[in-house]
C-alpha cells in the first residue's frame, strides 16, 4: 500500500530516447517555438525597465519600484534547476507548457494591475514562468539535435538573445510613449500563443515512462538559498549596509542553507541536481565558467549606457546604439562559428578564442576608461567582446551538454542557467558596490548639490544642472569606477579562460546519447 502511495505521488520518467535526429519539418517547429520563447525571457529583461518611471507615475509607490525587477528576478532564478529537473521526469512539453501558460498569466495580469503591490506579485507570477523560458528552450535542441549539429542551432539562440536584449529598451520605449506601459506586457501574449501552438505540434511526449521520486526538500533548500542570496545583493548596500548584522545575518543563512542542501543531494535517492555530475571534469568547469562569464559581462557592461551619457553628453538613444557593435559581433560569431563547429566537431578551439577575446576586450575597455579615450575606441572594443561573446556562449553550452546523457540533459542545462544568473547577480553587485562608492565619494566632494541617484535615474539630462567643476568630478568618478569594473571583468575572464584551457579536447557526439 505505501509503495503504491509512493509511486502514485512520483512524476514519470521519460526513458525512450528519442531518435538520432528530428524529421526536418518537426526540427523547424521545435526550432521556431524555442526561439520564440528565448526572445520572450530576453525581452522581458529588458523592455520593463524602460517603461518603470510611467508605471511610478500611474500607479505610485516609488519607494517599492525596484521590487518590480527584483520579484521577476528571484522566481525565474529559483525555478531554473527545478525546470531543468522536472523536464527530464515529466517530458519538456509538458514543462513548455506550463512555463510559457505562467508566464502569459503573469503578463496579462501585470497589464492589469490596479497598485504597485499588485505589479510586483504579477511580476513574480510571471518569474515562476521565466524562469523554464531559457532552460526549455536549450534543453528542448537537446532532444531532437545531436550534439555535432547543435552549435550552429545554439549560435542562433545566442544570436536572438543579444538582438532582443538591444531591442528591448527601444521597443519599450515606443510602446509606452505610442500606447502605454501595459502593452510593454501585453505583446507577450500573442508572442507566447504562437510560441505554444509551434511546441505542440513538434515537441512530443515520451510514450514509456517511469515513476521517480522528487527532491522536494532539496528544492526547498536551493529555493531558501537563492532567495536569501539573491535579496543579500538587492538589498546590500541599498537597504542596509555591506557591513552591517542584516548583511551578516543573510550571508549565514545562505552558508548554512547551502551546506544543507549539498548534505541532502548526497543522500536523496534522486537528487534534484546530481553531486556526481560535478565529478565530471567538462560539466563542472562548464557551469562554473558560464556563471564567470555572465558575472564579467553584466558586471562590466551595466553601466556602460550611463557612461556614455553622464561623461560623454549622448543621448539615451546614442549611447544605446554604441552598443550595436557588440550585438553584431555576437551574431556573426554565434552563427557562423556554429556552422563551422558543427562541421569539424570539434569546439575547444573556437570556445578558448571566444574566451580569450572577452578577456583582452574587457582589459582594452579598463584602458579606455581610464585613459578617457574618445567614443569611437570604445566601439572597437565593444566589437571584439560581442566577437568573443558570439563565439563563447554557444559553444560552451554545446559543451555541458555533450558531457552528460540525455535523461540528465534538463537538470545540466539547469544548473547551468541558474549558475549564469547568479553570476551575472553577482557581477552586477560587484559593479554596483564600486560604482556606488566612487560616486559616493565624488558626491561628497562635489557638495550635498550633487544627486547621485537622480543623475542616474535622468542620464544626460541631469549635466545641466551642474557646475563645470562637478561635471569634471562626475567624469573623474565614473571614468575610475569603470575602470574597477571592467579590470575586475577581465581577471574573472581570464580565469575562465585558465579553466577552459585545463578542459580536455571532446569530440561532439554525432548521435543523441541515451
Amino acid at each position: 500500500m505505501a509503495d503504491g502511495q509512493a509511486a502514485a505521488m512520483t512524476p514519470p520518467q521519460p526513458t525512450e530516447d528519442p531518435p538520432p535526429a528530428a524529421p526536418a519539418p518537426r526540427l523547424r517547429l521545435v526550432l521556431g517555438g524555442a526561439l520564440l520563447t528565448m526572445a520572450l525571457a530576453a525581452l522581458d529583461q529588458n523592455i520593463v525597465n524602460t517603461a518603470l518611471p510611467r508605471m511610478v507615475g500611474d500607479l505610485g509607490g516609488m519607494a517599492h519600484i525596484s521590487w518590480v525587477v527584483t520579484a521577476f528576478m528571484l522566481t525565474a532564478t529559483v525555478t531554473a534547476p527545478l525546470y531543468g529537473k522536472l523536464s527530464d521526469l515529466y517530458g519538456r512539453r509538458r514543462l513548455f507548457f506550463l512555463a510559457v501558460s505562467l508566464f502569459l498569466a503573469g503578463s496579462l495580469l501585470s497589464g492589469l494591475a490596479q497598485g504597485m503591490g499588485q505589479l510586483i506579485a504579477f511580476r513574480a507570477l510571471q518569474g515562476l514562468g521565466a524562469g523554464g523560458l531559457l532552460v526549455l528552450a536549450q534543453a528542448a535542441i537537446g532532444d531532437v539535435v545531436p550534439p555535432r549539429d547543435r552549435p550552429r542551432y545554439q549560435g542562433l539562440f545566442t544570436g536572438t538573445f543579444a538582438l532582443a536584449t538591444v531591442a528591448g529598451p527601444l521597443i519599450g520605449g515606443v510602446i509606452t510613449s505610442a500606447l502605454s506601459w501595459r502593452w510593454v506586457f501585453y505583446v507577450n501574449l500573442p508572442v507566447g500563443i504562437l510560441a505554444l501552438v509551434l511546441i505542440a505540434m513538434g515537441l512530443r511526449q515520451p510514450s514509456r515512462i517511469e515513476a521517480r521520486r522528487i527532491d522536494y526538500a532539496g528544492a526547498a533548500l536551493l529555493t531558501g538559498m537563492t532567495a536569501s542570496l539573491l535579496l543579500l545583493l538587492a538589498w546590500g548596500g541599498v537597504e542596509f549596509p555591506w557591513a552591517s548584522w542584516q548583511a551578516a545575518a543573510l550571508a549565514t543563512l545562505v552558508v548554512l542553507l547551502l551546506l544543507l542542501f549539498v548534505l541532502r543531494e548526497s543522500v536523496a535517492p534522486d537528487p534534484l541536481i546530481r553531486l556526481r555530475l560535478f565529478r565530471n571534469r567538462v560539466f563542472a568547469r562548464g557551469v562554473t565558467v558560464g556563471g564567470m562569464m555572465v558575472f564579467a559581462m553584466l558586471g562590466s557592461t551595466v553601466f556602460l549606457p550611463l557612461y556614455f551619457q553622464l561623461v560623454f553628453g549622448m543621448s539615451p538613444a546614442r549611447a544605446g546604439a554604441m552598443l550595436l557593435p557588440q550585438v553584431i559581433g555576437m551574431v556573426l560569431t554565434s552563427v557562423i562559428g556554429g556552422r563551422i563547429v558543427s562541421k569539424l566537431g570539434r569546439n575547444k578551439p573556437f570556445l578558448l578564442a571566444g574566451l580569450g577575446l572577452e578577456a583582452v576586450a574587457l582589459a582594452s575597455l579598463a584602458v579606455l576608461a581610464y585613459t578617457a579615450a574618445p567614443p569611437p575606441l570604445f566601439l572597437v572594443s565593444m566589437a571584439l567582446l560581442g566577437l568573443g561573446m558570439g563565439m563563447g556562449m554557444p559553444n560552451l553550452t554545446v559543451a555541458v551538454q555533450n558531457a552528460v546523457s540525455q535523461r540528465e540533459l534538463g537538470a545540466a542545462t539547469g544548473a547551468m542557467t541558474f549558475l549564469r544568473s547568479l553570476g551575472g547577480a553577482l557581477g552586477v553587485a560587484a559593479s554596483g558596490a564600486i560604482m556606488s562608492a566612487r560616486l559616493a565619494s565624488a558626491s561628497g566632494a562635489a557638495g550635498p548639490t550633487l544627486d547621485v541617484a537622480a543623475l542616474a535615474r535622468q542620464g544626460a539630462e541631469a549635466l545641466s544642472a551642474l557646475t563645470p567643476a562637478q561635471h569634471a568630478l562626475l567624469g573623474d568618478a565614473y571614468r575610475t569606477a569603470l575602470t574597477g569594473c571592467f579590470t575586475l571583468s577581465g581577471v574573472v575572464m581570464s580565469a575562465a579562460f585558465l579553466l577552459v584551457l585545463g578542459l580536455p579536447e571532446q569530440t561532439l557526439r554525432g548521435q543523441l546519447k541515451g
